[in-house]
């Protein structure tokens, strides 16, 4: 039988094999892995929101919603986003969609056609490059550097446009650094896309989770970008809703209309009582996602610290996320190990210890010597600190 050739550019989302791979292991040895690998918050969705949605079902909010979402949840996000982004919206720039990764797919549908370029950021998240690819654009990465912070190289970035240029792909705060743009790139993003008429594909889903009182800034709120902005946020982070599979799209008025029409075409509509139990999420208590994000913040102070002890490794201090991007290159060289995927592979079977290497977060550009890995502190204290206790065994 023949496929689709565009399934060879399909990629994937690398941590997703990384469990597979601990299933595959017999039961007594799973027990024993520490996993630093999945990006999800091991805490509960909030109980009333979880409330609200069992209440929605069992009140039969169980048919379709018009295809941009119900107009009071698009409501409530509007007035969300409005007081903690500072961007005066309305409801109609919100589409509700089933994830906030559908909004990568709309966006490249909605803003490029095959051929054309886009920039995305390297090391970054995988889907960027791979719906890039199936989607008949060229992918144009852009290096994110160490050395300034995991920020990107505006020199770097500006040589990179081309008048093939149509779309620009941000994340803030970062996966897999934890880093957060700096008001000096955001202007200078700002002024690129102003200059050569560029979309900004702004990824913002971390946006809440954010440490030391910092104020997060949206590119949109920049003078002249929010026209030309799409913002992707979501429910799974910050409200815990992974499994409920809930984004939204922040985009001008136009936009909204292709993507509902997109939603329309494709997935008619997001489950209504996710979007019931959405609402409760928007404009009720927070404490619970606040409390949260402390703990989150208690656990990047752990792994920091105990990162930066252990010979041959070292780590930048992740402003937002939950994510720390740790230096290994030291780590390969004492176990003569070639790379982060050969060290990633070591600790899994020496340590019982998983972990991600850089490798699946885009690929080295031939100038990138250092090795890195990503860890996600979405486990207990307890967990980080044997985690660390078990690398540092092996590098003693």
């Amino acid at each position: 039988m023949q496929y689709s050739e565009r399934m060879n550019r399909l990629g994937t989302e690398t941590a997703f094999e990384v469990l597979r791979r601990i299933q595959e292991l017999p039961e007594e040895r799973r027990k024993n892995i520490i996993s630093f690998a999945l990006g999800e918050p091991d805490f509960p969705t909030p109980s009333h929101i979880k409330e609200a949605g069992i209440k929605a079902i069992q009140e039969n909010y169980t048919h379709y919603t018009p295809s941009a979402g119900i107009k009071e949840l698009r409501e409530a996000v509007a007035q969300f986003v409005s007081e903690t982004k500072k961007i005066n919206i309305s409801y109609e720039n919100i589409v509700i969609l089933p994830s906030a990764k559908f909004i990568v797919d709309l966006s490249i549908l909605s803003c490029t056609n095959p051929g054309d370029e886009i920039i995305y950021p390297n090391p970054g998240y995988p889907i960027y490059e791979s719906l890039i690819n199936v989607h008949g654009s060229t992918p144009i990465s852009s290096q994110l550097q160490e050395s300034e912070d995991w920020n990107f190289n505006i020199d770097n970035l500006r040589d990179s446009i081309s008048d093939k240029t149509k779309l620009i792909m941000i994340n803030s705060p970062q996966n897999p650094t934890g880093s957060v743009l700096t008001q000096k790139n955001l202007e200078a993003l700002s002024e690129i896309a102003l200059e050569h008429d560029i979309w900004i594909l702004s990824d913002e889903i971390y946006s809440h989770i954010i440490y030391d009182n910092f104020e997060f800034r949206s590119i949109a709120n920049h003078p002249d970008m929010l026209n030309r902005t799409i913002i992707l946020d979501g429910f799974s982070k910050f409200f815990a809703m992974t499994g409920w599979r809930m984004g939204y799209a922040i985009v001008n008025e136009q936009l909204a209309e292709y993507f509902s029409k997109w939603a329309t075409n494709t997935i008619s509509c997001t489950a209504s009582f996710t979007q019931i139990a959405g609402i409760t999420a928007m404009i009720e208590d927070k404490s619970p996602s606040l409390a949260m994000v402390k703990e989150f913040e208690r656990r990047r102070d752990l792994i920091y610290q105990r990162l930066n002890k252990i010979d041959g490794i070292s780590a930048l201090k992740p402003k937002g996320a939950f994510y720390i991007f740790a230096n290994v290159t030291g780590a390969c060289e004492k176990l003569n190990l070639k790379d982060s995927l050969e060290f990633q592979d070591y600790l899994l079977e020496k340590a019982d210890v998983a972990v991600l290497s850089r490798n699946y977060f885009g690929n080295k550009s031939p100038e990138e010597m250092d090795e890195y890995i990503r860890f996600s502190y979405c486990i207990s204290n307890d967990d980080i600190g044997e985690g660390m206790n078990r690398i540092e065994k092996i590098l003693s």
